[in-house]
This record gives C-alpha cells, sequence and structure tokens, in this order.
C-alpha cells in the first residue's frame, strides 16, 4: 500500500502579520485617470525581510499601486508608510525601484551605466563605478563592464539596469514585473537573487503576473483584480482557502468502504478523485481500511495558487493572468 500526502499539513500553525515590524503600510489606497479608478481601496502590509508578491494580470492596477507606494505619484486617498515614514521620496535612498519600463543610456558603458543609477541615490560616482564592476563581475558579467549598453543583448541591458537598482544596498527593493523578457535561466538567476536579498534582511516588493514565481519566492501576496485586492495574506493561506484533493486506486471495486466516498467522488480509469471531507485523512483510511477497500495507492495534494487565484479572484481574471503569461512566452 502507498500513501502519499505529499505537501499537506495535517498540524501547523498559521503566522499573523500582527506584531511583525512592517516595511509597507498601506490603507484604502484609490487613484482615478480621467474618471477611471485604476486602484479601488487597496490595502497592503508587507513585513520587514519578506518577499511580497503583487499578482494580477496587466491592468488590474499593479503598476499604480507601486507608484503610489513609492511616492512617485499620489494617492487621490487613503494613507501609505514606507520604512516608517508617509513621504517616501524623502527616503529614496533607502529604496531600489527596478520600473517595468527598463531604460538606460545606449552609449554608456554597463559600469557607468550603474554607477550613474547610484549616483541618483547618492552614491559618488566612483564608488558607483567600483561596485558596479564588483556586481558585474559578481553575476558573470565581468567581460562586459565596458561595453556599451547598446552592444549588449536585451537580456544582458536588463541584468545591468538590476545591478543598477541594487548597487547602493537598499532596505527596500520594489520590482515590477522584473521577469519580463528574461530567458528561463535568467529568471533562476533572478530568482536566487531576490532570496539572497531577503536572507541578508532586505524586503523584497515585486509585482508579477506569472503565478509560478509568486508561489516559488514568496512568503506573502496580494492578489489584485479590477483596482481591488481581495485577498492579501500568507501564500498558504490563499491555498488553504480550497480542500485538498485527493485520489484513491483500491483492490476492491465495490463495498462498504464506498459509503465513506464524498458526493464528489468520481471514478476515472483506476483511479478515484474527490475533495478530501472536512473530518480529515484519519477518519477516511479508517473506513477504507475497515471497509477492506484494499488501499493500493492514496494520494493528497494541495491546491495550487493557480487553483486559489481562479477561486478568490474569478475565472475572467485568471484567463486574462494566462494570456499575459503566453504573451510573456511568445516575446522572449
Amino acid at each position: 500500500m502507498k500513501i502519499d500526502l505529499g505537501d499537506w499539513p495535517l498540524t501547523g500553525n498559521e503566522v499573523d502579520v500582527s506584531g511583525q515590524e512592517l516595511a509597507i503600510e498601506a490603507r484604502g489606497l484609490v487613484k482615478r485617470f480621467d474618471g477611471f479608478t485604476a486602484v479601488d481601496g487597496v490595502d497592503l502590509s508587507v513585513p520587514k525581510g519578506s518577499i511580497f508578491g503583487v499578482l494580477g494580470p496587466n491592468g488590474a492596477g499593479k503598476t499604480t499601486t507601486l507608484r503610489m507606494l513609492l511616492g512617485i505619484i499620489d494617492p487621490d486617498s487613503g494613507t501609505r508608510r514606507v520604512l516608517g515614514h508617509d513621504r517616501p521620496t524623502d527616503i529614496a535612498r533607502r529604496i531600489g525601484y527596478l520600473p517595468e519600463e527598463r531604460g538606460l543610456y545606449p552609449a554608456m558603458k554597463a559600469t557607468d551605466a550603474i554607477a550613474f543609477l547610484a549616483a541618483l541615490r547618492g552614491v559618488p560616482l566612483k564608488v558607483g563605478r567600483k561596485r558596479g564592476r564588483e556586481l558585474l563581475e559578481e553575476h558573470g558579467l565581468g567581460y562586459a563592464a565596458d561595453r556599451q549598453i547598446r552592444q549588449l543583448s536585451k537580456g544582458m541591458a536588463q541584468q545591468v539596469q538590476l545591478l543598477g537598482t541594487l548597487v547602493h544596498e537598499p532596505d527596500l527593493v520594489v520590482f515590477d514585473e522584473p521577469f519580463s523578457g528574461l530567458d528561463a535561466i535568467n529568471q533562476g538567476k533572478l530568482e536566487r537573487m531576490i532570496r539572497g536579498l531577503a536572507a541578508r534582511g532586505t524586503t523584497v516588493l515585486f509585482s508579477t503576473h506569472v503565478i509560478a514565481h509568486a508561489e516559488r519566492l514568496c512568503d506573502r501576496i496580494a492578489i489584485i483584480a479590477g483596482g481591488k485586492v481581495p485577498f492579501a495574506g500568507l501564500v498558504d493561506e490563499a491555498r488553504d482557502r480550497l480542500r485538498p484533493q485527493v485520489r484513491l486506486e483500491t483492490r476492491a471495486s465495490d463495498g462498504r468502504w464506498r459509503a465513506a466516498l464524498p458526493a464528489d467522488a468520481r471514478h476515472e480509469g483506476a483511479f478515484w478523485h474527490f475533495t478530501l471531507p472536512e473530518s480529515g485523512v484519519e477518519p477516511l483510511l479508517r473506513a477504507l481500511i475497515e471497509g477492506e477497500a484494499g488501499i493500493l495507492s492514496l494520494s493528497i495534494e494541495r491546491p495550487g495558487l493557480h487553483d486559489a487565484f481562479v477561486a478568490i479572484a474569478g475565472e475572467a481574471a485568471a484567463q486574462a493572468l494566462e494570456a499575459n503569461s503566453e504573451e510573456l512566452e511568445r516575446s522572449r
């Protein structure tokens, strides 16, 4: 008999954001453009040192929300505090920001481009050049340090701008769609970099329409759709909105054990598929064994973040998210 419980926790305690020091706190953010409400009452709480993802399709309000948090634009109503300050622009030197629209001067050398971005955050040019060269070497781009941006591939240029976002060693890093345009190898490098930043205590906030990145990286997420946030919290809390799914294979084709299966059980091939009953796995196993089902295999799988997104944001938002991801794949 094979029983695989996957990553379904039989017990566990949820962690509450209350009591944690926050890097970002926003309440009731609203932003309108020409009568259109782009962001409609967004609340966010981002603990210091965490990796926090804002997940939603294009046009959901992700970029507008990030720009309000950074002070690039002001909300029409609502409040925000970033690293303890009501005016984010006053602490711009403690923040690194990678916008969705990438932009570097084509004639600049890679080292000078990083130094220039560092200078905008108060780092002397000489120091910025030194740090820039070190970062390029550290991330396998030392050979391109003296090449002009126009001589670099699109992916390399994006990495240079990313390093320019980090060169002043910020306490908070905000990435807007950071994985856009990167191939799979460089996406993996960026994921490792984000984990490394958080390990050093840096708070990372990023927006994305790719569920896999959020699921792999984030401690917490905010799901945004139509300018609203129907969910913000731990990734596991989002997944736990749905019951786990069971796949059961038995030696017996019928018997009194069938009474233990819930009403939604369906038989496909050699397997039964159904939602784990509220009573949990132990009573189910007991009924199957006592009913002489002859368990050949039983697996319990928690719903993924994609399933949770559909349940929380709706099918239309999920389809838009998938369309954005497909468009991203075609653009590489």
